[in-house]
């Protein structure tokens, strides 16, 4: 282990609220190592920044990591050459044309479709009413899975970021999440005649037409899947919650002083719903004092690095006015989120705006739960509307 001083932090505590932990480690320790996670973390926003980029000695590649072992090696879990290779790959499945001349239009129609449904009802739980299935049909026509039902999509979602997160090694949970990605196999078996047959703009098949072994396609598939649905999904129900509980804030969204991007980059600051991303150290290096040795295990910690007070002032504060450039919710250098561009488009453009347009009278009826440190995010949002009835 890293000559890091040692955190003992409470794991369930710290998967009810991570920030008091990490607000004491950035103040006191921050490079510390925590037995309950086996790894050291890096709390301060500047040390993360810097060192995210060095994948010489921070590395994304992790023989026998969670991720490798459970989903196989995907381009987030490769450096240098051979990620820039596959991210050049998909690229075309996300980039900005992409998404404004096909799926843009496609997001807005599912979104139209679930709205339609719910707003008769006058109340609904919006997880799992409208963040989870506009998600999850969003994902389905990106990725090119459009023989996944939707609920399966997030189940299966659910149960690899439940996976690549069991740090304590329950079996159970590997077992879901093995269960998970053999469905994805399947679906992605089932699908590939047909796009070898009929190219199209899906990550499914850019990545064919690129010559990316099948291997690497089905790994990028469920890497897309793991943080492509439960991201948009946490981040929908979350920035509704967010301004539902501070009127005020919506008020500025809605009178056009502030715009949807900004309550969405804000809650991803505040909240970051993907909370920190697993380096293994790749040579000897000493950083800030403190000594690494080859193959020790490295947490990079965003959701801290989001709430640094020296960038943020009352960074526990969501508020749409500041300034959130240096925030770091889709991680920085190379392994900055390829996808970051279909989600802000998908929440800022499409699924915020409707869902206020189309339920009048939006209201909390009672207070969501949330959960998470990897991944953190709401599990219920009950709310009401005003209906013609």
């Amino acid at each position: 282990m890293s000559t890091a001083p040692i955190v003992e932090i409470d794991l369930p505590g710290f998967a009810v609220d991570p920030y008091p932990v990490l607000e004491q480690m950035r103040a006191h320790t921050p490079i510390a190592f925590v037995p309950q996670l086996g790894a050291t973390l890096f709390t301060r926003r500047d040390d993360i920044f810097e060192c995210e980029k060095n994948v010489a000695v921070f590395s994304s590649e992790q023989p026998g990591g969670l991720m490798d072992v459970l989903m196989g090696k995907n381009m987030m879990r490769k450096d240098g050459a051979p990620h820039q290779a596959e991210r050049r790959a998909v690229f075309p499945a996300l980039s900005p044309r992409t998404v404004r001349d096909h799926w843009q239009v496609q997001f807005k129609a599912a979104a139209g479709v679930i709205l339609a449904a719910l707003a008769p009802h006058g109340k609904a739980d919006l997880v799992r009413d409208y963040a989870m299935p506009l998600s999850a049909e969003a994902l389905k026509i990106v990725t090119g899975l459009t023989n996944m039902d939707w609920q399966e999509l997030d189940r299966v979602s659910q149960g690899m970021i439940d996976g690549i997160s069991n740090y304590a090694g329950d079996a159970a949970i590997e077992s879901r999440c093995r269960n998970c990605t053999a469905s994805i196999d399947r679906h992605i078996s089932d699908r590939l005649p047909e796009v070898r047959a009929n190219p199209d703009s899906s990550l499914l098949s850019v990545q064919l037409q690129a010559g990316l072994s099948e291997d690497a396609i089905r790994a990028n598939i469920k890497l897309a899947i793991s943080g492509g649905q439960n991201e948009p999904r946490d981040a929908i129900a979350g920035v509704i919650w967010a301004l539902l509980r501070n009127p005020e804030q919506l008020s500025l969204v809605q009178n056009g002083t502030h715009g949807w991007r900004e309550a969405f980059e804000e809650y991803a600051r505040w909240i970051s719903p993907i909370g920190m991303s697993p380096r293994r150290i790749a040579k000897t290096a000493t950083f800030n004092g403190v000594e690494f040795m080859p193959g020790e295990r490295v947490f990079f910690m965003f959701n801290s690095a989001n709430h640094d007070e020296s960038y943020f002032s009352k960074p526990s504060t969501y508020d749409i006015t500041r300034n959130t450039g240096p925030a770091i919710a889709f991680g920085a250098g190379p392994h900055f989120c390829a996808g970051a561009g279909v989600a802000r488009a998908l929440i800022a453009e499409i699924a915020l705006p409707m869902v206020f347009e189309a339920l009048p009278g939006l209201r909390l009826s009672a207070e969501p739960t949330i959960t998470g440190w990897a991944f953190r995010g709401l599990t219920t949002l009950p709310v009401r509307w005003n209906t013609l009835a």
